[in-house]
């Protein structure tokens, strides 16, 4: 086993491709060691280098809209009228805490998520 920390993209590449040599290792094997060792010191090099944010509200919601397969008139009963559904998507509008925690409950999303600006 010879694995050293990911220091660059060169690195990270290399160890991408052994993890994906290793990958099927047999559980309990030193292949199968050296995988788990490989695959932190990848997530913690792409926590760092590729971090992921959160979507902003108005993008949660459409994501978890489309997770539900929901229409924009689904949300009618959560937002409002039809008009205020539209004008919250797209974002000529700016959320209530009312629309907040009725979507919080409706899409079970984090009210955190909804009160973040946008």
């Amino acid at each position: 086993m010879n694995i050293k920390p990911i220091k660059t993209e060169t690195d990270y590449i290399e160890a991408l491709s052994k993890l994906e040599v290793l990958f099927d290792a047999k559980a309990g094997t030193p292949e199968s060691d050296e995988a788990d060792i490989l695959a932190i010191l990848i997530d913690e090099y792409e926590k760092k280098n590729y971090p992921i944010t959160a979507p902003d509200p108005i993008e949660a919601i459409k994501i978890r809209m489309e997770e539900m397969q929901l229409k924009q008139t689904d949300l009618i009963d959560a937002i409002g009228g039809k008009s205020k559904v539209s004008e919250i998507l797209n974002r000529k509008r700016k959320l209530t805490v009312k629309m907040i925690r009725n979507l919080t409950v409706k899409l079970n999303l984090s009210p955190s998520l909804l009160i973040e600006e946008y």
